[in-house]
């Protein structure tokens, strides 16, 4: 927590959870990618927190912006980026998506099929497009699934069809899966899209560009690499596969860039075992899955939790949200230790939660409130 968060929080009133994000942290995540990938543009993912003070921020900064609809084409437009800033990097999009940002003057898109190559062709004609390619994701904490992507042996013909369509078959893509831990991740990928460079080639389709995706970690319980030891690992790779002829590329941070730079402070609403002999308590938060904690699912991600009873003796514990669903348990495969002495009324400390919460906290559902965002 930073001194900023911490006086925030102590002079702020009381409304329910929250979560609170320091851009000073923001800016310091940002020139660390800068620095450690000097030849790289950085596209941040707009959804890991599309909050516009950090949006106009890193828009003031120089950085491009990875957008998955209009909404978050138009929200990166609004902070200040010109449309030659901003990739349309879904790759599942409507027709009359693509043509409203072609209207907005966006003109970089991914693609993994040729149905979507047709829809840019009519839609979008003349544009940009590179192809995202599967990626097993090995060492990521959050590997991603199959849904985006094609196998890399498909993507000259998506990427020749883009050609012949009049469109500019820029590159390739690939996401080594969220929250990756492993340097050597980038190098297996790497390969990969050289080789679709190579066959392009062959085919009269010379490429330009790789777009190396997100998958840099914040730090949560475990200890991760720092930024500069990608760029190392990355750059490394980049000329084992390219040598001397170097592409383009592109990284899109999202949860590198703003995981640790906030926090949510919550309350505990309730403290209770489920048997009078039961080793185990459960505490519930007043924020649960549906409020902001959905990366807990299948406890892919655990946060560090911090509470004004640390140091004190600890026993394991089920943590649970508040609302009326029984999926809204955040941790109960692996419990947490816990102080004994944490009360009913304490507040808790949740740490890294300046990605992916307030996007994935409902409006409405069993009534609570959205989380409440603060950007200091």
């Amino acid at each position: 927590m930073t001194d900023r968060i911490r006086e925030f929080l102590r002079q702020r009133t009381e409304d329910g959870p929250c979560v609170v994000v320091d851009l000073d942290v923001v800016r310091s995540n940002y020139e660390a990618f800068v620095r450690s990938l000097p030849d790289t543009s950085v596209f941040y993912a707009v959804k890991a927190n599309p909050a516009p003070e950090i949006l106009s921020l890193l828009a003031e900064l120089g950085s491009s912006f990875d957008c998955a609809s209009v909404g978050e084409i138009e929200m990166a437009l609004a902070a200040g980026a010109s449309a030659d800033r901003i990739s349309y990097g879904n790759t599942i999009k409507k027709e009359r998506d693509i043509a409203r940002a072609f209207e907005l003057g966006v003109r970089l898109y991914a693609v993994d099929c040729e149905a979507e190559v047709e829809k840019i062709v009519r839609a979008a004609p003349g544009v940009r497009v590179f192809c995202r390619i599967l990626c097993d994701g090995a060492g990521a904490e959050w590997p991603l699934s199959r849904k985006f992507g094609c196998a890399p042996e498909m993507a000259p013909d998506v990427l020749e069809a883009a050609h012949r369509g009049g469109l500019e078959a820029y590159g390739v893509s690939f996401h080594v899966g969220s929250q990756q831990a492993n340097l050597g991740a980038w190098d297996s990928a790497l390969a990969t899209a050289a080789g679709v460079f190579r066959e392009c080639a062959t085919r009269g389709v010379p490429l330009k560009m790789v777009n190396m995706g997100g998958g840099f970690p914040a730090r949560y319980l475990k200890d991760v690499p720092g930024v500069p030891a990608y760029g190392n690992a990355i750059f490394q790779a980049l000329t084992d596969h390219f040598g001397n002829n170097l592409p383009q590329t592109i990284i899109e941070p999202g949860r590198g860039m703003v995981g640790d730079a906030g926090l949510i402070e919550a309350e505990v609403v309730l403290i209770s075992r489920k048997s009078a002999d039961d080793t185990v308590r459960w505490v519930y938060l007043d924020i649960g899955k549906f409020h902001g904690l959905a990366e807990t699912m299948d406890e892919a991600i655990r946060y560090p939790i911090r509470t004004p009873k640390d140091g004190d003796a600890t026993s394991p514990c089920v943590l649970a949200g508040p609302t009326c669903d029984s999926v809204d348990v955040l941790y109960e495969k692996t419990p947490y230790e816990l102080p004994v002495s944490l009360s009913i009324g304490d507040k808790v400390l949740i740490e890294s939660c300046g990605a992916y919460t307030t996007t994935y906290s409902t409006v409405g559902f069993n009534g609570f409130a959205a989380l409440a965002s603060y950007v200091i």
